[in-house]
């Protein structure tokens, strides 16, 4: 399958579950639209951190001219806190709209699993068609330590009370994934 097929069917399928799903052109580009959804939706705080210390300095001239608060690590002492999680994906799988995220720092599952709102990105050349092409990714995760890979679909949602779906229960209302193009 060629990228941009790959990018339309991760568009199309990640859609059908609620995400919203774009394309963008590069790091500063992610950090705007990080900072321009959490003024959106009211928040005060992002929370990035996997974000690497030249695109974090970035962010945090964004957040200061915008009222934004960053939250920092540990991130044990924001738990209630958290509006925006910006963060990087390892792989996403076409088919399905799934992203996979290394979650092996504390920090990374906080984000991703106690903000409102989580924003991923990740680079169109790591979108792969189907869970079976995933096969040498997670081979190479396996011969290291123990860790804890995520594949998330969707926002948050459940319909374990009397079956009437929720959102956001157990995890982000909203997620959004930004597809950077070329890369």
């Amino acid at each position: 399958m060629e990228q941009n097929e790959l990018i339309d069917l991760m568009k199309e399928k990640a859609g059908l579950v609620q995400a919203v799903v774009l394309t963008v052109t590069g790091m500063e580009e992610v950090l705007r639209y990080s900072v321009d959804i959490t003024l959106r939706q009211n928040g005060k705080t992002i929370v990035a951190p996997d974000v690497g210390t030249k695109d974090m300095q970035k962010l945090e001239k964004l957040c200061g001219v915008s009222g934004l608060t960053i939250l920092h690590p540990p991130l044990r002492s924001h738990l209630s806190g958290i509006h925006t999680a910006l963060t990087s994906a390892d792989r996403a799988i076409a088919e399905t709209g799934t992203l996979v995220l290394d979650s092996g720092s504390e920090d990374v599952r906080i984000a991703t699993m106690l903000s409102e709102t989580h924003i991923a990105w990740i680079p169109a050349g790591r979108i792969v068609p189907d869970t079976a092409s995933l096969s040498a990714f997670l081979i190479g995760k396996m011969k290291s330590l123990p860790g804890y890979l995520a594949f998330i679909t969707g926002p948050s949602r459940t319909a374990d009370i009397e079956r009437v779906l929720a959102i956001g229960v157990h995890g982000p209302q909203e997620l959004h994934i930004l597809i950077m193009e070329g890369t």
